[in-house]
């Protein structure tokens, strides 16, 4: 069996183990990855922001309070599965080893 990598360890704890798995806007289907930019540094509460915005076209929902505790379980995810608060954007990509 294939070992995933840290970022496909993540998206299974976001989307399986939460249900964050990206939404619908208008006619086209959005997800985390589709915010990702190719290079730089990407911080846990970015992504966590990003996987809000493909979830949730409508911007109320998006900040509602009641998904603070999702924020933050979001947030210890990344911080779990990507070993830092803060990594480059090349390690958020499927099979990525690293």
């Amino acid at each position: 069996m294939k070992a995933k990598n840290r970022f496909d360890s993540l998206m299974h704890a976001v989307c399986v183990g939460h249900g964050y798995c990206g939404g619908r806007h208008g006619d086209k289907f959005m997800h985390v990855t589709d915010f990702i930019p190719q290079a730089g540094d990407v911080t846990a509460d970015q992504f966590v922001e990003w996987v809000f915005l493909a979830e949730y076209e409508n911007e109320s929902e998006r900040m509602s309070p009641r998904w603070d505790r999702h924020r933050q379980r979001i947030r210890d995810f990344f911080v779990e599965h990507m070993g830092s608060d803060v990594v480059d954007a090349s390690q958020l990509k499927w099979g990525v080893k690293g």
